[in-house]
């Protein structure tokens, strides 16, 4: 039945998407107005509403027709920005060329998506999500879950100007990012109404493109991390944006895995050997901001929030004087450190641009990555999808460590019910001793989490 489901979804999102961008808003009308007329004269004796279902389909025929007799030969430049972001319209100029001999008017111009629709395999996947874990009634659950949302942007028609002969024009395109990661054009198409105003012909432009969309982002007013400097194993050494100079110790001969850019080529000239660059080792302030990125069935709404709240703290903390390390596991376990040089908030954002849930290995991976990390760092932001055994014991043990911790749980509004109302040795932050003022435990709800950031942002400069 799935299969026939299936099939059924993508007849019905090509349709979804064909018959807009075929038919003008005057073919639309005239669209729905042949059903109605179809289904009213059924009955030739008792309506003459079959006269006009007569009419609107030679009509509509001739229109179809005349659209074939569109041709054209045009090239494209689409000058894409860098990045993007999910629920920010992303503005851009395409300029055409008419490699015709006659001018053009009345063009439209449409952007070609990368086809978004999934496999049986994920379909069936997210249907399953959507079902929840095994039991009675499932299989009507999976048959009754809506089918995924595919589009990974809005798009709308952009007017072209005239086209003078063998000459080119410009128009602003826009459209709306729905999901994160990379966008993939494929072309432009070109259309021109037929004589009637009712349907389009299409000339088709390839033009393959991919821009990278980042996460969504919610607004942090002003806070500050928890955590105090502590002591870097080398320094500044690792902070190439910051002034090396300001840190600069002594220069010595060069040794084995050295790095070359801190080689001082002129004594090297001067002497005849390799002679390196030495720095101070410095206190600093580090923090780790980790994501959990083991999403159960069903928490692919959940997970998408927890992406978007690391973004939101991954560019609002202040790196310029400090360092952030961002740990999560993927396909293997991954730490980048942002600040002092090391690297942009940029580039944080584009790697949670491409992160996915994680359902090859085990929340233990995650668990060794942070504690390996949690000897250097001054506080730590954690994500979590779930608040199980295996989760309250990373907290229990960064918290033995003294660690200052900042915990969001991003559930659903029936799971934040459960977690208020649990009994408080089950729940991090409970009670008023000094436990609860070692971490800080904060409910993100499915639906309003940037409300409830609002609210607890606040609280992190307490």
């Amino acid at each position: 039945m799935l299969r026939l489901s299936y099939r059924v979804f993508r007849l019905g999102s090509w349709l979804r998407y064909m018959v807009p961008r075929r038919f003008t808003s005057a073919g639309l009308l005239a669209l729905a107005a042949l059903g109605v007329t179809a289904a009213i004269g059924l009955d030739m004796d008792q309506t003459v509403a079959f006269q006009g279902l007569a009419l609107l389909s030679c009509l509509l025929a001739v229109a179809i027709v005349a659209s074939w007799f569109f041709r054209g030969q045009f090239g494209a430049t689409r000058w894409l920005p860098r990045f993007g972001s999910v629920g920010e319209p992303l503005r851009y100029l395409v300029t055409v060329h008419n490699r015709n001999g006659r001018r053009l008017e009345h063009l439209e111009l449409f952007e070609d998506l990368a086809d978004p629709r999934p496999t049986l395999s994920e379909y069936i996947e997210a249907h399953n999500e959507q079902a929840g874990p095994g039991g009675p009634g499932r299989w009507w659950r999976r048959m009754r879950a809506r089918p995924p949302e595919v589009r990974r942007a809005t798009t709308r028609s952009a007017t072209l100007p005239p086209l003078p002969a063998a000459g080119q024009t410009e128009t602003r395109v826009e459209l709306l990012p729905l999901k994160r990661g990379p966008l993939r054009f494929t072309g432009l198409t070109v259309a021109q109404p037929d004589p009637l105003g009712w349907f389009r012909g299409f000339v088709r432009i390839p033009l393959p493109q991919t821009v990278l969309i980042l996460p969504k982002r919610y607004p942090l007013p002003g806070f500050s991390l928890p955590g105090t400097r502590q002591y870097q194993q080398g320094g500044v050494v690792l902070a190439s944006a910051i002034g090396e100079s300001e840190e600069f110790l002594s220069l010595r001969d060069y040794r084995p895995g050295d790095p070359l850019r801190h080689i001082h080529w002129r004594s090297w000239a001067r002497i005849g050997r390799p002679i390196v660059r030495e720095f101070e080792d410095e206190f600093m302030v580090r923090h780790a901001l980790v994501l959990d990125t083991f999403a159960a069935l069903g928490q692919r709404q959940a997970f998408e929030e927890a992406v978007s709240v690391a973004a939101s703290f991954a560019c609002t903390v202040d790196t310029q004087e400090s360092l952030l390390d961002l740990l999560f596991v993927g396909a293997r376990a991954v730490c980048f450190t942002t600040g002092r040089g090391l690297g942009q908030s940029e580039q944080a954002l584009e790697i949670l641009a491409s992160v996915q849930p994680c359902r090859t290995q085990e929340f233990a991976v995650l668990q060794e990555l942070v504690m390996r990390h949690a000897g250097s760092t001054c506080g730590c932001i954690i994500i979590l999808l779930a608040w199980d055994e295996p989760r309250r014991e990373l907290v229990k043990r960064l918290r033995a460590m003294g660690l200052p911790l900042v915990v969001l749980l991003v559930v659903s509004p029936a799971e934040a019910s459960a977690i208020r109302h649990a009994p408080n040795g089950e729940r991090a932050g409970a009670g008023a001793g000094t436990e609860a003022q070692s971490e800080r435990f904060h409910l993100l709800e499915l639906g309003k989490v940037g409300e409830d950031l609002q609210r607890m942002a606040g609280g992190l400069g307490r």
